[in-house]
This record gives structure tokens, C-alpha cells and sequence, in this order.
């Protein structure tokens, strides 16, 4: 009897409607929301509202007062803005925080600096250190120098102290003759792989190290611990979201900068988002990343140097040839087309295993011969694995041939542009000399990109700029001249929209960091990383964007940073 009452409640079963199989839910009442933000001019797909409810740090209605009137409750705190832009939090793809936060104590020569001024600068440096001590920084460029940098200049201001110092691209070091002798550097010192020891006529180093070279004398710096390095990561971060930063690209993780941000996250000093792109020298690092995983840090990026600078090194590498002779007679001609760091071979087979693996890989390439070889490399990690859903990011890009711009949707390549270098500053005088006038008329080709079809976003590379300000690069995007306008414009062909480069600092990078359905954009469900702005972008004159100031940012519904 019994088996006949169940056969028949499952032939009643399946006959039933399918409504009547599956219970449909209750409808739940409205959520009841955390904050409510009145009075706003919000920035989203659809248009400008004025009013949005957050509830558990997700948006749960953005509109009108009518629509979020529902999940008003009495707990429900409001924010009334008087009319000011709320945006979706923007993102930096490439940036060196700690590094940043470290080099507040550095020797700065301040871009653009004559040889007198910056030695000035380093000789006050040298008379504050203590004796013996390293003398670390950067910032100068040749062509502001107006001299080739040389070991014995720096040894007239400090010739007991070891001095090595960046220039502005970061790819090229000045030492002097003590940090080169404890270095143990010297005329018979063979190039390291990717690295260039610069030699006068006698053989002798002239103190300038290009790429690898310039590791020679950094391992003899003494590391920074893991707490110094966290109080400058935590500097950093503070930094960025003063400016709107929400979610960012960290492109050169090594252990003790993935420790620091392990111990930044366990004290509850990490409220952005940040990928951690570890060095892909360091494979040992890359097998145990998720020892370093948090809540905010994700270490699923890998970062690998495909070539170095299109400056007066020639270390990026070209399809053509550089045009100027700036070089000795016996390295001339190796480094017309400059370096190629990873065998193509190489990179091909790394660039498919990681991606087999799950993460996501950013080059640094600055020429088009490299672009070149970083989007082969994607190409061929397609064709070994299907689509992963990583979006590897070749950054850069100075030069990029337009056959390379095409190729880069179908193989899902993103490009990543750099802000600061597309408008008239310092370096540009060594690059123009060293590729010619006709390259520089697609100097950082973002609009031929967008207009291909590829998806494109912002690294600002700081601390190699002096600044992280976002603001700078969105104006500067869209008139290729300095901030506030006037003089040259730079590339005039690749200026974009306003829209364009809002697109590029907030859906399209959240889309690179594969976060896209979470962030990037102001939409019921997604999360509040929402930024406040003291104005509307779209309505007033475009060289005024770069002097865009925060009022709050918010990650998750939290205020992260409020103004004062």
C-alpha cells in the first residue's frame, strides 16, 4: 500500500507544473539599507541619478528618491551631498607602492634638473648621510643634465659615500666609483644577461648601468625589513586612495613586499584592493603565492621584463632602428634595435604554463619589438589553452605597430598605457632623439587601440612618475599637453573623449582585473567602491580636470579616506 501511495505522489510529480515542482520563493521585502546618498549628480551606465542605498557594502538601488524610498529604515544613515559627482572608484593597473613609499626618504633630483642643480641636490644629500652609508634615489635624465652622467662627477661631491641613483625612467642607474667597487665592478666585469655596463674608450665603466647591470650594485643595498616595507606600503596606499584609488595593480612583488602586504592586511591596514604581480624570476615565489593570499591582496598576477627604454640607452626593443649615435663605438651596433630580454621561445612556453596555472601575466614593454613578442606569447598561450579568462596585459607601449593593435581583441590582450609620458615632460627630449620625429606622431597610441576594438587601460608606473594623481592622466588623455593646457600637444592623433578615459580608469580595468561584475560601474548589485568628487568632470573646462580633489572614497560601502 505504502509503495503505491509513493509511486503515485512521483508520477504526480512529474506531471505536475513546473512551478508547482519547484517551490518559488516568498518574495523577500526590500532590503534595508546601511546609507542612503541624497542629493548626488552619480555617474552610471544608464545616465545621471541622484540617489542610491548601500546595504552590507552593496548597492541595492540607484535612482531617484522613489527608487530607494523602499529600503529607507530607521537605522538607514544618509549622506546629502549638495549636488556633488559620485563616480565608480578608479583603478591603477601599474604601480610600485612600496617603492613609492620608500622613496620619501630617498635622494630626489627633481625631473628636469640641469647638471648643476642636481648636483647640488646630491652633494646636500651626501653632507646629511651618515658615513658609509648608502645614498639611494633618482630622478634625473640626461637630456635635462645636458652632460652624459659619469662616476666621477658623482665622486667629486661624495666620494666616500656609495651613491646609485635611477634616472627618470627607472631603467638606467648612476654610481659612483665606491658603490662600483663595492660591487666589485670593473673593466674586466662582463655584461650580466639583459644589463649593460656603460664603458668609456679605455674600457673602464663610466658608472651608468642599463637594466640587469644596474642588480649588480642594488643586492649590495641593505634590504629593508618587512616592517619598514609595510609602513611604506601603507604610505602608499593612503596615498592613492586620497585620490580616488580604490583597486590597483601592484607590478613587482617580491617576497618582502608580499609579506608586507600580509602584515598590512592582518592589522586592518589594506581597506583598497590590490593584485600582486610577483616577479616571474622568482619562481619559488610564484608556486607558494597563496601562502601570501588576503581578503584585499590577491597575489595571482605574474610580471615579466620583456625590454627596457626607448631613451638614450636603447634599451627597448625596437622593429627599427633607433636613428641616433649616442652610443660607444663597441656596443653601437648590438644595440640598434636595442634588447630583447626573454628568448621568444622562452617566453612563449612560460607565458602558456602560467596561464594553464590561473594567473594572469603583465609585460613591461616599451617597444614595439617587445609589444610584439608579449602579444606572440598571448597568442600562443590561446592556442595551447583556449580562452582561460585571463586578460594579460602588455604594458607600455610607447610604440606598437598597428598590424600588433589589430590582433590584440582576438587573442584577448590588453593593452596598458602609461599616464605621464603622453604629454610633453622631461624624457621626451632623450626618446625623440633616439627614434625620430616620425615615431613620435603615434607616441603611445591609445586611440588607436580603443579604436581597434582592444581593451585598454591606465598604469601610471609611480614611483618612476613623481605622481599617482589620476586626474593628471585623465585630463592629459584627452589633450595631450601639460596639465592646464598651452604648448605642445603630443601625439595629437591618439587623444581620446573624457568618457573614453573614465572608461579606461574604471570598467575596462575592473574587466583587466577580472572583477568586472563587482566593480567598475555604479549598478544596483554591484559594490560600493564609489568615489566623491568637489566637481563634475563632464561640466567644467578640460584643463581644469587635473586639479580634481576627493572629497571620500569608499571600498565596500566604508569610507577609506574623507578630505578635510
Amino acid at each position: 500500500m505504502r509503495a503505491a501511495i509513493l509511486s503515485t505522489i512521483a508520477l504526480a510529480a512529474f506531471s505536475a507544473p513546473a512551478a508547482a515542482q519547484f517551490n518559488e520563493p516568498n518574495e523577500y521585502p526590500p532590503v534595508e539599507a546601511d546609507l542612503v546618498i541624497e542629493d548626488a549628480r552619480i555617474y552610471t551606465p544608464d545616465g545621471w541619478a541622484s540617489t542610491m542605498a548601500v546595504a552590507d557594502g552593496v548597492i541595492v538601488a540607484v535612482g531617484d528618491a522613489e527608487d530607494v524610498a523602499p529600503h529607507m529604515a530607521a537605522s538607514t544613515q544618509t549622506l546629502d551631498l549638495n549636488g556633488r559627482m559620485v563616480m565608480p572608484g578608479l583603478h591603477d593597473m601599474h604601480v610600485h607602492p612600496m617603492g613609492a613609499g620608500m622613496a620619501q626618504k630617498d635622494c630626489r633630483v627633481p625631473q628636469g634638473s640641469a647638471l648643476d642643480a642636481a648636483l647640488a641636490v646630491i652633494s646636500e644629500c651626501a653632507a646629511k648621510a651618515e658615513a658609509g652609508h648608502w645614498i639611494t634615489g633618482g630622478g634625473y635624465d640626461n637630456n635635462s643634465l645636458g652632460v652624459a652622467p659619469t662616476r666621477q662627477l658623482l665622486d667629486e661631491v661624495s666620494p666616500d659615500n656609495p651613491i646609485i641613483l635611477r634616472d627618470i625612467s627607472g631603467h638606467s642607474a648612476w654610481a659612483n666609483s665606491r658603490a662600483l667597487a663595492i660591487a666589485e665592478i670593473d673593466a674586466n666585469t662582463p655584461d650580466p644577461a639583459g644589463g649593460i655596463i656603460e664603458r668609456d674608450s679605455s674600457g673602464e665603466p663610466t658608472g651608468v648601468l642599463r637594466e640587469a647591470a644596474a642588480m649588480l650594485v642594488s643586492v649590495r643595498i641593505p634590504e629593508a625589513t618587512v616592517e619598514e616595507a609595510s609602513e611604506a606600503l601603507s604610505w602608499a596606499v593612503n596615498e592613492m586612495m586620497s585620490y580616488g584609488i580604490t583597486a590597483f595593480d601592484d607590478a613587482g612583488v617580491a617576497e618582502t613586499s608580499a609579506r608586507a602586504y600580509d602584515l598590512l592586511a592582518d592589522t586592518g591596514r589594506l581597506p583598497i584592493r590590490a593584485r600582486g604581480c610577483l616577479w616571474g624570476r622568482d619562481m619559488s615565489l610564484i608556486d607558494r603565492h597563496m601562502e601570501f593570499a588576503r581578503d584585499n591582496f590577491s597575489p595571482t598576477c605574474v610580471k615579466l621584463m620583456l625590454d627596457g627604454v626607448p631613451t638614450d640607452g636603447h634599451t627597448a626593443a625596437m622593429v627599427d632602428p633607433y636613428v641616433d649615435s649616442g652610443h660607444s663605438d663597441h656596443d653601437q651596433t648590438a644595440r640598434e634595435r636595442g634588447l630583447l630580454m626573454i628568448p621568444p621561445a622562452e617566453v612563449n612556453a612560460l607565458v602558456a604554463d602560467l596561464d594553464r596555472r590561473g594567473f594572469t601575466v603583465k609585460f613591461h614593454a616599451a617597444g614595439d619589438a617587445a609589444v610584439r613578442a608579449g602579444l606572440d606569447a598571448i597568442e600562443y598561450a590561446r592556442q595551447q589553452n583556449g580562452f582561460s579568462g585571463q586578460y594579460h596585459n602588455v604594458g607600455h607601449n610607447s610604440f606598437v605597430q598597428m598590424s600588433d593593435i589589430e590582433r590584440a581583441r582576438g587573442i584577448f590582450a590588453t593593452f596598458e598605457f602609461s599616464p605621464y609620458i603622453w604629454y610633453p615632460n622631461p624624457i621626451i627630449g632623450d626618446i625623440r632623439r633616439a627614434v625620430g620625429e616620425e615615431r613620435m606622431k603615434r607616441w603611445i597610441p591609445v586611440k588607436d587601440a580603443i579604436d581597434a576594438g582592444a581593451l585598454v587601460v591606465p598604469g601610471s608606473d609611480w614611483s618612476v612618475v613623481p605622481s599617482v594623481n589620476p586626474w593628471l592622466a585623465i585630463e592629459t588623455l584627452v589633450t595631450r599637453q601639460v596639465p592646464g593646457g598651452g604648448g605642445e600637444v603630443l601625439g595629437a592623433q591618439e587623444r581620446i573623449t573624457l568618457k573614453q578615459a573614465v572608461d579606461m580608469f574604471t570598467r575596462n580595468s575592473a574587466q583587466q582585473m577580472n572583477f568586472g561584475h563587482a566593480t567598475g560601474t555604479i549598478e544596483e548589485g554591484k559594490l560600493a567602491d564609489i568615489i566623491v568628487l568637489d566637481r563634475n568632470i563632464f561640466e567644467v573646462p578640460i584643463t581644469s580636470v587635473h586639479d580634481t580633489k576627493v572629497l571620500m572614497s569608499m571600498v565596500g560601502g566604508e569610507v577609506v579616506y574623507q578630505a578635510d
